[in-house]
């Protein structure tokens, strides 16, 4: 998929959420790309509170989407031309969505203008990912460099203390001078 047609995609997207009234932050690749990152070649994320959901994928059919409902219970999709969107509500089971929104920060991103999680919400969500299967540093480490200035690195490793994927990662960019981490009551 090329980068024009993500940036159309979310683009159609923004602008029709906000004409809605919903509520709604660019998360994943596409906020990764808006704070400096590398730019994504998959899909479009955006956040959503779960009792906007619905709403926001009527809106988009109506937009001229086709809704796909997947076997997650977090998230629903829908598809403009060939590029996915996910309309995501939990992600990684967080309960804290109106949290993430309240931060969001408005970015310009390619033609669009739209609320973005911050760099630290992004960075949670990225390390939460991690697990046996899905064990790549190699593309975080670019993001975290990328965005290191913009992420609170004590709120990241308090955040994912759980998941020993996630404190591994830590470790290493503290090893490689890519982040300096602040924990609290040490």
């Amino acid at each position: 998929m090329d980068e024009k047609s993500l940036l159309r995609t979310l683009t159609k997207v923004v602008n029709t959420l906000a004409a809605a009234g919903i509520d709604f932050a660019v998360a994943g690749g596409c906020a990764v790309y808006a704070r400096g990152g590398p730019p994504s070649d998959h899909d479009v994320d955006v956040f959503v509170r779960e009792e906007d959901v619905r709403r926001a994928q009527q809106a988009l059919v109506d937009a001229g989407m086709r809704p796909e409902e997947p076997p997650e219970d977090w998230l629903t999709k829908v598809y403009y031309e060939d590029v996915l969107v996910d309309l995501i509500f939990r992600p990684n089971y967080r309960s804290d969505i109106a949290d993430v929104l309240a931060r969001a920060e408005e970015m310009r991103i390619g033609p669009a203008l739209a609320k973005v999680v911050t760099g630290t919400d992004l960075m949670v969500d990225k390390l939460l990912v991690l697990d046996a299967h899905r064990c790549d540093f190699t593309p975080l480490l670019t993001i975290a460099r990328d965005l290191r200035e913009q992420v609170d690195w004590g709120r990241v490793a308090a955040e994912t203390q759980e998941s020993p994927y996630a404190r591994s990662f830590i470790t290493l960019l503290e090893a490689l001078s890519v982040a300096e981490v602040e924990r609290s009551g040490t």
